[in-house]
């Protein structure tokens, strides 16, 4: 069993239900932001799931330099602080800089670190120092085992409310995998471990501009998962994936969220028993 780590109002690991970590990729305006995430909210508040909100406030690595990227640091944390009020749910969106943290800080309640940067010192050191639970995501180049070193990293920076999400592989040119052992291994360091069922499905740069992706394989990894052992599940979702400004083609629609939710509660359910 993990170590419990609280997100807000709702705590990940230990004995607790699994979470659910969900929201459109980037936030593309307030409103639309606002009403994925209060869709979200019904169905995981009728499944009985504790619910984080996620959106980028800046997708800074991109394939493209003319892609959307998202509001930016000022307005981004603005619309989040909204959806926080609003909605009642902690909120959790990446840094990638150590000048944000402090901004972030005020507005989040989980400090995510992109997968590309999970290695950088500084940036580890100041989400750490920051007094918020931190979720590293596992870098495609890293081996799950490497992830010790960053644990260490945060936990010498003064941080035990440590989470780690898997999230694939490189395999090859424009394409991830999954390996299960992963979620073993990096549950082996006692923190809670978070499987990115959407990401795992990006082709990376496989769109030449943009990145491509493969979204009905995202139930079938997420059963996987939920099968192996996990503390929550993150997935980005969309009202409609087709026109979403980034990672459409590996985010959830949301017509199809509740159904994806309620098989992975009932692989859980068998799994974890009663615990």
């Amino acid at each position: 069993m993990t170590t419990a780590v609280k997100i807000g109002n709702v705590t990940v690991g230990g004995a607790s239900p699994l979470v659910l970590i969900a929201g459109p990729c980037v936030i593309e305006g307030k409103e639309r932001t606002l009403k994925i995430g209060r869709e979200i909210q019904t169905i995981a508040e009728r499944l009985g799931m504790p619910y984080v909100f996620k959106a980028s406030f800046d997708k800074a690595n991109r394939s493209s330099f003319h892609a959307f990227r998202g509001p930016g640091l000022t307005e981004g944390l603005k619309i989040l602080a909204g959806i926080k009020q609003t909605l009642g749910v902690p909120v959790l969106s990446d840094i990638h800089e150590v000048s944000q943290v402090q901004s972030a800080t005020a507005v989040l309640d989980v400090l995510q670190i992109p997968a590309f940067l999970c290695r950088q010192t500084d940036l580890l050191h100041a989400a750490a120092q920051s007094g918020l639970p931190v979720n590293v995501k596992k870098g495609q180049f890293l081996s799950p085992a490497e992830m010790k070193n960053v644990v260490t990293k945060l936990e010498e920076s003064g941080s035990k409310s440590i989470l780690l999400t898997e999230r694939g592989s490189s395999f090859g040119y424009n394409n991830l995998v999954v390996d299960m052992r992963s979620l073993a291994i990096l549950r082996s360091f006692g923190y809670p471990v978070i499987f990115d069922a959407t990401h795992s499905v990006q082709l990376p740069g496989g769109g030449g501009d943009h990145s491509a992706g493969q979204r009905e394989f995202v139930p079938v990894l997420a059963r996987a998962a939920a099968a192996v052992g996990i503390d929550a599940l993150f997935l980005e979702v969309h009202d409609n994936p087709s026109e979403a400004l980034s990672d459409g083609p590996n985010m959830v629609p949301l017509s199809e969220l509740e159904s994806l939710l309620t098989q992975v509660l009932a692989v859980n359910l068998a799994v974890r028993g009663d615990c």
